[in-house]
């Protein structure tokens, strides 16, 4: 698997297992701490910006053969390409978000802005994702969820205070995170009972599973 790859979960399962960063029955394989922008403009809804961190071990392989002028150091025109190609390629799981207004879900446009930057051992991408159709909030609750419906990759809101924010949305409105209450799987490792790894990966995009581990920000406004 190249290093400029997206998350693609069969092919990147493959690559792990063969480089043993994961054990084979583990999951999920990537770890990824979230936050997220609710943008507004005349009491419309206009996007959600993402800011996601990748765990150490991932961001090591993902980002192998990248460092084209050899300093040691990842800048983000270095990784420009691999963010473009990340942030395109996650339309198939319909970028881990799933956005409702007033009960009614969104429909997303392109992602647009992609941006990749290394802070530390860790790779953050974040990128902004349109609506097609711009929805007035007025007093329903907007809810943004954020998960993998297979569970390979693990989403975790940031505990920062900066985790859920929201730009230009009308006076009066206010974020809430709730985090999942449900603990993570017991898979089956040597030999212990438990959830094999074939159980996730007969798993797909269509599939429940994973909703049980989403993160969520309610909006509410006056």
């Amino acid at each position: 698997m190249k290093p400029t790859a997206a998350i693609l979960r069969p092919a990147l399962a493959a690559a792990w297992l063969a480089f043993a960063v994961a054990p084979a029955a583990a999951h999920p394989h990537v770890w990824v701490t979230a936050k997220a922008e609710i943008g507004y403009a005349g009491g419309k809804v206009v996007a959600v910006r993402h800011v996601w961190t990748f765990d150490a071990a991932y961001t090591a392989f993902v980002t192998q053969g990248l460092d084209a002028n050899k300093d040691g150091k990842l800048t983000p025109d270095e990784l420009q390409t691999l963010a473009a190609e990340n942030t395109g390629n996650l339309a198939e799981f319909g970028y881990f978000t799933k956005l409702k207004v007033g009960g009614k879900e969104q429909a997303f446009a392109d992602p647009v802005e992609p941006r990749m930057a290394m802070e530390g051992d860790t790779l953050t991408l974040s990128f902004r994702l349109p609506l097609k159709t711009p929805p007035a909030q007025g007093r329903g609750v907007l809810a943004l969820e954020v998960y993998d419906p297979t569970y390979f990759v693990s989403f975790g809101l940031s505990e920062a205070p900066d985790a859920a924010t929201l730009v230009g949305a009308p006076s009066g409105c206010a974020a809430t995170v709730t985090r999942p209450k449900t603990p993570e799987p017991k898979t089956a490792e040597a030999g212990a009972p438990g959830m094999s790894e074939a159980f996730f990966e007969a798993l797909t995009a269509a599939s429940g599973y994973g909703m049980q581990f989403a993160n969520r920000i309610l909006v509410a406004c006056p």
